[in-house]
């Protein structure tokens, strides 16, 4: 396609639609909008609320600290605001924070008038604003979990911990990480299918790319402590011993996949930080970033040694020597990507064509660069077996994770306030206060953390509510207490500051550090005002005149030609145009299913069982009125997006986005699978004594081959409703009937296998073989009460005349989630039935 698709000047009254079609809604309204500039300084606002009130937290543990056998706070009170401090900053603050900037930025960066699913994200994060105020709340009636961040069992078992304290972490938390799953899955799909046209993989801003794998190592990463935490719970609520090493157990197995998921987010979190400094840095330089492709490979390198690293937690736990090399090896591994973007960082600096300019931005980049490579340096010393088992579980290494996150992520976050602040906001930040603000910042948190590396080698423990005076570590204690106030007032200056200059709406300077990515285009509630073709990394820069052709609508869908918010789908290698999406306005569904979300886990954790089913199933009513709109048909296609180019309206199979989300959404369900596999083959290994006695009370062959035939004749029967699907014209009564057999055979396999195992005597409560048998038909369980409910919708939709042979969205997602969930339950027979007998 050309350049410039519309030569002509365009019709009047374009963009005053456009302006009304977008606008955000008034008053209470307002929390209905699905805006990407709205709900993304929601979630921005809320993670850095987070972050505030994490850090009160933070400084009454530090004057608590300050000196020896102290009493400001009582022992259970200075577990639980430890537990809360490290949950909120790992779980409520960093990881969204990050994957708010995604929802914010990376539709600008792309020119999109937002992500493919807007109203996902909004619900992904209302519900972490709600659970996450909730959890936090907790603190304040003596509820709070005060099991460490980390929530090791056994001390976190009913024997030890027997309130509601854990279920509130347990049960929150896993719901907060469901609530970051959704986002993930919308970036991906954004990030993919939503680029501008011309704008290839090759030519994706490096945010972008950092956005990507973040949201992948998300989809592989979180499923790992969302399983772990349905262990605990059910543990926890009916006895199921999964961890209780007297009838089997091992509570080794949390800190496994607890820190499958814990190793791997620490580079979650500094992925996109780096790739919003890779950005920052070429701005500032104004030259093209040095070894752009090379970054690219060093940040998919991290994501993927990040996932080989989780070991490097548990040196001391007596894990054979063979895997303490690999694991020590993997660990210093990643230290190279992470220097490869590093000294390109350095290298882009010398080369910049100024120059480089002392900006606030700059100068939270320079101090970040300072703090990461300590941490770094730091990170692989700990990574030495040797040196680990001295400094193991002393203050060493909560200076080493503190110099890693607060440099590697919090310093960049706060170069991305002052920098991409003026892009929603019709002020500036103030530069005058943004240098005392970071002069702060770096002098109190090297004061704070510097000496607790010495305090950690002087034998100092983590984790300790008060300490001898006689220990002599009263003076480097102080020292940190007096820093993290500096620290603190830093914060606090650039609070000032928010509140005095920081006002969101348009007409704020237009590209005021002279970028060159497609952020910087002028903008309104709509984004862009046209979609423009890309020819290069920096389009701004090499497309002289691109900003005035854009505003002018010379681009590609100036207007909205379905009368409706809409923007394009592109191929996503090559990003071609492909089709125009119809995307959903403001609405009050998705609020409501956050709410009642929000509200079926947290009742649950007070055992307010019967009122929290109400509230799942209020949920689901809101989620369903949601999707019914998701699917508006081919009816207003093919429309002209410039130029006399047209493109359909509606696309099905691989194509569709929609086809894109669920198959993302498998890999989180293959992921959470991989885990249970992981759960039940680790378990055989540590405990094979209940293991055999177990296997000795397996059910006849016939039970396990009739939930299998039941899984075939599922997929058969979705197959032939495939084929069944009629032409618009006419509807074809078959449809729903084979939908209804197909969803009763599903269900009746997941029953047969269930029932096989309890009338051989089997229960869940006997032992930790009995637990981990149940708990695969418990995971297929969730699929298929999953596949149920999009099998009644789709039903619903033939009878309401939207599903046929053209108009198959519907159809084609509740069929994909079949199909994953009859390959798991097999796969989960081949375990249960299969392995046992094999290794017999």
């Amino acid at each position: 396609m050309p350049s410039l698709p519309n030569d002509a000047p365009r019709p009047e009254g374009e963009l005053e639609e456009l302006k009304r079609i977008w606008a955000t809604p008034r008053g209470w309204r307002v929390l209905t909008a699905v805006n990407n500039t709205v709900i993304g300084l929601y979630y921005i606002g809320a993670a850095f609320l987070f972050f505030l009130l994490a850090g009160v937290l933070a400084l009454i543990m530090r004057t608590q600290l300050a000196v020896g056998d102290n009493t400001l706070v009582s022992q259970d009170f200075y577990n639980q605001i430890f537990t809360v401090h490290g949950t909120t900053m790992m779980f409520l603050f960093a990881v969204p924070a990050m994957e708010a900037l995604g929802v914010m930025l990376l539709p600008q960066m792309l020119a999109a008038r937002d992500l493919p699913f807007p109203r996902l994200s909004a619900f992904a994060i209302w519900a972490y604003i709600i659970g996450g105020l909730v959890f936090f709340s907790t603190v304040f009636y003596d509820l709070a979990p005060d099991g460490g961040w980390f929530m090791y069992p056994p001390l976190t078992s009913t024997e030890y911990s027997p309130g509601d304290n854990a279920d509130f972490w347990l049960l929150g938390i896993g719901f907060i990480e469901i609530s970051a799953i959704a986002g993930a899955v919308e970036i991906v799909v954004g990030t993919l299918r939503t680029r501008p046209p011309g704008m290839s993989l090759a030519r994706m801003p490096i945010f972008a790319w950092a956005m990507l794998i973040f949201a992948g190592m998300i989809i592989f990463a979180f499923p790992a402590v969302i399983l772990a935490t349905m262990l605990l719970e059910l543990e926890r609520a009916f006895d199921w011993p999964f961890f209780i090493a007297d009838r089997g157990g091992d509570p080794l197995l949390w800190q496994h996949l607890f820190w499958f998921f814990g190793h791997p987010e620490v580079y979650i979190i500094f992925l996109p930080a780096a790739g919003l400094v890779s950005m920052i840095v070429a701005t500032m330089a104004q030259t093209k970033l040095v070894g752009h492709y090379l970054i690219v490979v060093a940040l998919i390198g991290t994501g993927f040694f990040s996932f080989g690293l989780w070991v490097h937690h548990m040196f001391t736990t007596g894990i054979p020597a063979l895997s303490l090399g690999f694991f020590s090896a993997a660990s210093m591994a990643v230290a190279i990507p992470s220097g490869i973007q590093v000294f390109s960082w350095i290298a882009t600096i010398a080369a910049g064509r100024r120059p480089f300019r002392l900006t606030t931005p700059s100068l939270f980049v320079l101090g970040f660069l300072f703090i990461f490579i300590l941490g770094g340096l730091t990170g692989v010393m700990v990574a030495m077996v040797p040196f680990d088992w001295q400094v193991h579980d002393t203050y060493f290494v909560v200076a080493h994770f503190h110099y890693v996150l607060i440099g590697g992520m919090v310093f960049p976050l706060f170069a991305v306030f002052y920098y991409w602040g003026p892009m929603v906001s019709r002020k500036m930040l103030s530069e005058r206060l943004g240098r005392w603000v970071f002069g702060l910042m770096f002098i109190g948190f090297n004061v704070a953390f510097l000496p607790m590396h010495l305090t950690g080698l002087l034998g100092m423990p983590r984790r300790v509510w008060t300490y001898p005076s006689a220990m002599g570590w009263d003076g480097l204690n102080l020292a940190s207490t007096i820093g993290s106030f500096i620290l603190a007032a830093g914060v606090l200056i650039f609070v000032i500051d928010l509140v005095r200059n920081f006002r969101p709406g348009e007409g704020g300077p237009e590209n005021p550090w002279d970028a060159g990515t497609l952020e910087w285009l002028p903008n309104d509630v709509y984004s862009t005002r046209s979609i423009p073709q890309v020819r290069s990394l920096e389009p701004i820069w090499d497309q002289p005149g691109l900003a005035k052709e854009v505003e002018e609508g010379r681009h590609y869908l100036p207007n909205a030609p379905t009368g409706g918010r809409e923007t394009l789908v592109t191929s996503p290698i090559d990003a071609k145009p492909q089709y125009v999406i119809q995307m959903p306005g403001p609405s009050w569904t998705h609020f409501l299913a956050a709410v009642f979300t929000a509200a079926f886990f947290l009742l649950l954790t007070v055992k307010l069982v019967v009122i929290a089913a109400i509230c799942g199933v209020l949920a689901i009513v809101a989620i369903v009125v949601w999707a019914w709109e998701l699917d508006p048909g081919p009816a207003k296609g093919p429309v002209d997006i410039g130029g006399g180019h047209t493109l359909p309206v509606y696309m099905s199979g691989p194509s569709s986005h929609g086809w894109w989300a669920m198959v993302v959404l498998m890999f989180v369900a293959a992921s959470l699978y991989l885990s249970y596999l992981f759960s039940y083959l680790y378990l055989w290994t540590v405990s094979p004594d209940a293991w055999a006695a177990g296997e000795t009370m397996a059910p006849d062959l016939g039970w396990p081959l009739a939930s299998g035939a039941l899984l075939v004749a599922a997929v058969i029967a979705f197959g032939f409703a495939d084929r069944s699907l009629a032409p618009p014209t006419r509807r074809n009564p078959a449809t729903p009937l084979l939908l209804i057999i197909g969803t009763l055979a599903l269900v009746a396999a997941v029953g047969v296998e269930v029932y096989g195992h309890w009338q051989a005597g089997l229960r869940p409560t006997d032992d930790s073989y009995s637990a981990m048998v149940y708990m695969a038909s418990g995971l297929n369980g969730q699929l298929v009460l999953a596949v149920a409910i999009m099998s009644l919708f789709t039903i619903a939709r033939h009878f309401a005349g939207r599903l046929d042979a053209v108009r198959r969205g519907t159809f084609e997602h509740t069929s994909l989630l079949l199909y994953f969930a009859a390959a798991q339950a097999m796969i989960g027979l081949l375990l249960v039935h299969g392995f046992p007998r094999l290794m017999g």
